[in-house]
């Protein structure tokens, strides 16, 4: 299906939201960039929103930014949690389950990108593959019976980097430590989101569960990714890029997460972002999704893999 189709000639936009007063979700790394951006969006129609971020500074100066936004009775919180840090990750969900009653969706939105030199989180893990994808995975994990409840969704948030890279998985030395390479184990990373995303969906399909999965991109966005983990180079590059007509707002960028988080009729094997050009900018809709990226020996593989690295088994 077109975006024409779906969405009208302007593609998604929030203002097709309908109000979404009594909801309630859950996003990583919702202080700044993108996340910020969807936080915005949906606490704008009425939704509670709880944001899990590594940072307690920026995530108290982004609820204070947000209640002088929408007023102090806006009801949006955050609850600290490093991706990298998997002890960090089940706290976090944890505390979630003890004070959360309900999730509509989980958009895991949180990255790290781009980062110069091999570097590895408190786990052992390659730190993008640990932060973007194993953290996800576990709390996706530990969460999913809560979303199930309201017959929720998770949401991926991947990149078009999916694309660059070796286009499948090294499981051979899935922490690069032979070929490290700063964008093509990002790459690495990202896809491994997707194919845990599309595995997931066939779990859920095959035990009868009811959480629906979406996989989106933000396209070439203005955002802090880049700035936070990459190098001097790549955020010199960055710098330049952002200013050009092939880079858009955080705002814009957040849209593919916030449509895949509420709106209906969507398609689950799909990769939603922008429709523009090289599918980087533009309206927002359904893009094209590469073959590989749901290669069924591999991501079954995958989650095997992933579930032996972090010691966590979802019950599904």
């Amino acid at each position: 299906m077109s975006t024409q189709q779906d969405f009208g000639p302007n593609g998604w936009t929030p203002e097709q939201l309908p109000s979404l007063d009594g909801k309630t979700y859950v996003i990583t790394g919702g202080n700044a960039g993108a996340g910020f951006e969807a936080s915005r969006i949906l606490l704008a129609r009425g939704a509670k929103v709880i944001m899990l971020n590594r940072s307690t500074e920026k995530s108290t100066a982004a609820v204070d930014k947000l209640k002088q936004e929408f007023g102090t009775e806006a009801d949006v919180s955050f609850i600290r949690m490093d991706l990298a840090e998997l002890s960090s990750v089940r706290a976090a969900a944890s505390e979630m389950l003890n004070k959360v009653p309900q999730i509509d969706a989980l958009i895991c939105n949180a990255a790290i990108a781009q980062v110069p030199t091999q570097k590895f989180t408190v786990d052992g893990f390659e730190s993008q593959l640990g932060t973007n994808h194993y953290g996800h995975f576990v709390l996706c994990g530990m969460l999913f019976e809560r979303i199930e409840e309201t017959k929720g969704r998770i949401v991926v948030v991947a990149s078009l980097g999916y694309k660059m890279g070796l286009k499948t998985m090294q499981f051979d030395d899935m922490n690069w430590d032979n070929n490290y390479h700063q964008n093509n184990t990002y790459c690495h990373s990202k896809l491994a989101q997707m194919m845990f995303a599309y595995e997931l969906q066939d779990k859920i399909k095959d035990s009868n569960k009811n959480v629906e999965v979406y996989v989106c991109h933000p396209g070439s966005s203005a955002t802090s990714l880049i700035s936070t983990s990459g190098g001097l180079g790549t955020r010199i590059m960055w710098w330049l890029m952002a200013r050009s007509p092939m880079v858009q707002t955080a705002e814009k960028g957040a849209y593919p997460e916030v449509m895949c988080a509420t709106a209906d009729g969507l398609e689950q094997r799909a990769l939603y972002g922008p429709t523009g050009r090289m599918e980087m900018v533009g309206p927002v809709g359904k893009g094209t999704l590469e073959p590989y990226a749901m290669e069924k020996s591999v991501i079954s593989k995958l989650w095997k893999v992933s579930e032996k690295a972090t010691g966590f088994t979802w019950n599904i």
